[in-house]
């Protein structure tokens, strides 16, 4: 290694660490994405509703789930004529900012709220399928110019009004089957809106709630606000709970070791400068010292070997029944390889399948399989002619 790379080489080291001190003595600017995610600390994740859920939720078993409600629930069905239900009783949760749901997966949901089971949806939009089939509508132009208000319809869990703003969705329900539907709360701005239902479905039900941020880390730790999550879950039937965390918000939060280094933009900076300076580095060596390319010698022709071998055999034996099999049995290997046929009877079916799949001559075929079929019913010495004959009509199909 030269002097002047020992340069190089110091140079980028020292901007490196000047960056990350730079970056370490900077204030760390806050992070309000809408991740829903349990890990994340920041103020629209939902760590602090993962510590608190089992108290919120006494006595309840809390799965969490980190696969599709089919891969999850459709081996829990039980097939069996006699039964047709699942061997699991409960509620399905999720609370994210939007749906992202296969249709399978919707359809399972549906199966799940069948058979006596509920649904709760927390999210500014739900899947179309569940809208459409019971019946309800939402809009996105809910507005508020000072203040916004949430609070649940049933006066003996509270009058109180929550002011939750941060994060707040636009979404509310514009229509609903009021035959069917329970208003279970509402949200205020510039008007009063509806915005948490509960919908019976067969045996079960769906309960759908448009303003997910008030279980997030930000509204938990807010003033009252704790107590609106509490009251909104507090319509979950007991039982068991199955928490829905897979891909949350749309996105594959990456768990890999790098996670945090990409997290902090002058980490991720550092990173990405010290990978172009090793790039740099290894284009710049390799032209000054390229390794020798090794002479790679030709393949030897085989198969010039092989016909050789077969020459000599048949003039030294001349043995022409033994090559006639030899080139029968070749030639039928080949098909079944080449065209997957069943070669054990060559009869006009076989003539057929392989005119099909070949695309030759059916006389030619006809031929070569009459010659194969006259050879194996015939006890006489084979002579060099019907050697020549085969052969040649093997050759029209093969070549």
């Amino acid at each position: 290694m030269d002097k002047k790379l020992k340069i190089y080489i110091a140079l980028l080291v020292l901007m490196i660490v000047s960056i990350i001190v730079i970056d370490v003595n900077r204030p760390v600017p806050i992070n309000w994405s809408p991740t829903y995610d349990t890990n994340d600390k920041i103020p629209f994740g939902l760590y602090v509703l993962d510590q608190e859920l089992p108290t919120l939720l006494k006595d309840q078993k809390i799965n969490k789930i980190a696969t599709t409600p089919y891969e999850y629930f459709e081996p829990l069905y039980d097939y069996d004529s006699l039964v047709k239900n699942y061997k699991v009783k409960g509620t399905f949760l999720a609370i994210a900012e939007y749906a992202e749901m296969d249709d399978a997966s919707v359809t399972e949901l549906f199966y799940f709220a069948k058979h006596g089971n509920t649904i709760f949806l927390s999210m500014k939009s739900f899947p179309k399928a569940i809208l459409d089939s019971l019946k309800i509508k939402y809009n996105a132009d809910f507005e508020f110019k000072k203040k916004s208000y949430n609070w649940i319809a049933n006066k003996k869990l509270g009058t109180e009004k929550y002011n939750i703003e941060e994060g707040l969705g636009n979404n509310y329900f514009s229509k609903i089957d009021t035959l069917q539907t329970t208003i279970l709360g509402y949200q205020s701005g510039d008007s009063t809106r509806v915005n948490f239902i509960k919908v019976p479905y067969k045996s079960g039900n769906f309960i759908l709630h448009t303003q997910p941020a008030a279980f997030t880390n930000f509204h938990l730790l807010k003033n009252d606000h704790a107590e609106y999550a509490e009251k909104v879950l507090s319509y979950l039937p007991k039982g068991d709970v199955f928490w829905y965390l897979k891909n949350q918000n749309g996105e594959k939060i990456s768990d890999g070791p790098l996670r945090y280094l990409f997290s902090q933009p002058a980490l991720r900076s550092g990173w990405l400068l010290f990978l172009i300076g090793m790039l740099v580095f290894m284009i710049f060596n390799a032209k000054r010292r390229q390794r020798v390319v090794p002479i790679v010698q030709p393949l030897s022709n085989t198969t010039i070997d092989f016909a050789k071998t077969i020459g000599n055999l048949y003039f030294q034996e001349g043995d022409h029944g033994n090559l006639i099999d030899k080139k029968i049995i070749y030639f039928l290997e080949k098909i079944r390889q080449d065209y997957l046929l069943d070669t054990s009877v060559l009869d006009d079916i076989f003539i057929k399948k392989l005119q099909a799949k070949s695309g030759k001559n059916s006389f030619d075929i006809q031929n070569l399989v009459y010659l194969i079929n006259q050879h194996r019913k015939n006890n006489f010495t084979a002579i060099e002619s019907d050697l020549i004959a085969i052969n040649n009509a093997i050759e029209k199909i093969i070549n």
